[in-house]
């Protein structure tokens, strides 16, 4: 319950600039919604129902832009179409033109534009799943009575994906409602950008506590509609059968598929891509300085460093969640206990970073006010970034492994206990060796969204100790661009080792 002072301080944002952090927030993720749902759900479509040529390479490469975090490609395109871009530059060189030829790309249609090419995967690979995996039986059923093309698609496929739509829509609103990296280099005035002006600028940790309190509410709220789409989703359709039979494309249709797939990756990855490499190329070359190699190799050490802990520990914890909640020889209030802290822990990955910062943070202030010798060890310190690396990540890794132990039969475990193995020595000798390959990706997983991660590590890092993003953002944000080229670069590469092991899983599955 909010006191006299915090509701006058809740009044007082609300009749000041919370409006217009709720406003722009608001504008922000129903545009990117829109976005991602017609590029997510559209391309899901063509691939899975349609047939025509390079369909099955562009199912594998649609799933590239998840790789390249939105702030680097907002780095990219900054560079390219800014006024002395060279796009722009070539253009009025080349057709005598003056001025500026658009409006500036650190706009809110431009991050719309950004989040749709960076995030519309997340529609992208659950549609592609519903429509293959469950809707192909209805389809062939369809067919085989004799329904059109334009029939089996808006009857029977679109409304059996929707709930892979809304949960695909969820994802991308929570990853939206997490950013700061792009809302800051934009300049906009959202929820998540608030929170570091009102606790950075303005030295208001209350304000800063009430806004990223209603942020973390909307996040939230967005967990539990992407839960429940996820809970509908088992229920979208009887049993399916393999990839369903595909309609043929030829000729002006098999062209506009082909492009209508081939624009978002080129825009959310490839261009990107080649716009940082040409930017790295060029500092290489015609640099005063040359490449800082020296420096990259700290900043890369350090990422390793933090992401290598974060993900054992991450991994560590959900291993030990998933073992308590498996070995069932326990009272019925330890079992609900711990159904209830498994829940809770993957709600981590809904919480903005900023959110979490904020709440390390706030209640460690009185505390060292009143100890001062508690100070080293949460404020600037790598045990605060391990802190909120924790909650943030450990629900990604609970996922992975949760999911492993399905795949693990109750029998092994009866059959295991009647040779004699006790709890634990079922776990270290059965479940162990059968979860290496789980634990492995959790640890994957993890380990890429740590080097990605940008809001809790700007303010809980340690002094003098920049991760490749928190160095690219502010090189960036001086204007530096070639020179924040090569970790962000670094960063995208990165984030390919986690798409490569989910594609083969989709294969083999």
């Amino acid at each position: 319950m909010l006191d006299a002072a915090g509701w006058a301080q809740w009044q007082h944002l609300a009749q000041t600039v919370l409006p217009g952090y709720v406003a722009q927030t608001a504008w922000l993720v129903l545009g990117v919604g829109l976005g991602t749902l017609l590029v997510g759900g559209g391309a899901a479509t063509l691939v899975s129902l349609f047939e025509f040529r390079g369909r099955r390479w562009l199912d594998a490469l649609l799933l590239l832009p998840m790789a390249m975090p939105a702030y680097v490609a907002a780095y990219a395109y900054t560079d390219a179409l800014q006024f002395a871009g060279p796009l722009q530059s070539g253009l009025r060189q080349w057709f005598g033109w003056q001025g500026a030829l658009w409006g500036d790309v650190r706009s809110l249609p431009g991050a719309v534009l950004l989040f749709t090419l960076c995030l519309y995967p997340y529609v992208y690979l659950l549609v592609r799943t519903a429509l293959a995996e469950r809707a192909a039986a209805m389809l062939e059923a369809a067919q085989m009575l004799g329904a059109p093309l334009h029939r089996r698609v808006l009857q029977v496929a679109l409304p059996m994906a929707r709930p892979a739509l809304a949960a695909g829509l969820m994802l991308v609103l929570m990853e939206t409602l997490a950013d700061y990296g792009v809302g800051s280099y934009f300049g906009l005035n959202t929820l998540s950008t608030g929170v570091y002006k009102a606790w950075l600028v303005h030295d208001d940790r209350w304000a800063a506590a009430q806004i990223a309190s209603l942020l973390l509410g909307i996040a939230l709220t967005c967990l539990w509609l992407e839960r429940r789409a996820q809970a509908r989703m088992r229920f979208a359709s009887g049993r399916g059968g393999g990839e369903g039979l595909r309609q043929p494309l030829n000729g002006a249709a098999a062209l506009a598929a082909q492009a209508a797939c081939l624009l978002p990756l080129l825009a959310g990855f490839v261009l990107p891509v080649l716009i940082l490499a040409r930017l790295v190329w060029r500092e290489a070359r015609y640099g005063e300085f040359g490449l800082p190699w020296e420096r990259f190799g700290g900043w890369a050490l350090s990422s390793l460093k933090l992401a290598l802990a974060a993900a054992t520990l991450a991994v560590a914890l959900a291993l030990l969640i998933t073992a308590l909640q498996r070995l069932k020889r326990q009272p019925a209030w330890r079992n609900a206990a711990l159904r209830g802290i498994g829940t809770l822990v993957a709600m981590g990955y809904a919480m903005p970073g900023a959110a979490i910062a904020v709440a390390l943070l706030l209640p460690l202030q009185p505390l060292q006010q009143r100890w001062p010798v508690l100070a080293p060890l949460f404020t600037g310190t790598v045990l605060a970034l391990m802190l909120a690396y924790c909650v943030r990540f450990t629900g990604v890794a609970l996922q992975s492994v949760g999911a492993g132990y399905a795949r693990l039969p109750g029998s092994l475990d009866e059959s295991a206990r009647l040779l004699g193995r006790s709890d634990w020595g079922l776990w270290w000798s059965v479940h162990r060796p059968l979860l290496t390959r789980s634990a492995w990706a959790a640890a994957l997983l993890v380990f890429v969204d740590v080097m990605k991660e940008l809001p809790a590590t700007l303010l809980l890092r340690p002094f003098d100790s920049d991760t490749l993003a928190v160095v690219a953002y502010q090189l960036a944000r001086d204007e530096r661009l070639a020179e924040a080229a090569l970790p962000a670069l670094a960063i995208v590469a990165v984030g390919l080792l986690p798409l490569a092991l989910l594609w083969r899983a989709m294969r083999l599955r």
